[in-house]
């Protein structure tokens, strides 16, 4: 692991060892939590704009039939096969 260090205002402070108290979690386990959280949202941001900047190709997009076939087959009835 490698180390960050930064300043927060002692309002933020307080209420993360509020909230790591609560959660009987270490304030370091809290930032990590969080910091991984907010790097998850933006990456989910980023990968959003890419696929606006660059749609699924007729290619792609012919899968989404297969989609809508449901169960190869309907089985429902042979639940007496085995009497």
């Amino acid at each position: 692991m490698t180390m960050l260090s930064f300043r927060v205002g002692a309002d933020e402070a307080a209420e993360a060892q509020r909230w790591a108290d609560a959660l009987s979690v270490d304030r370091s386990e809290l930032h990590r939590e969080a910091l991984h959280r907010y790097l998850v949202g933006l990456s989910g941001e980023l990968d959003a704009e890419r696929w606006e900047a660059s749609p699924a190709t007729e290619a792609e997009l012919s899968l989404t039939a297969i989609a809508d076939w449901g169960p190869a087959e309907d089985w429902a009835d042979w639940d007496d096969a085995a009497r």
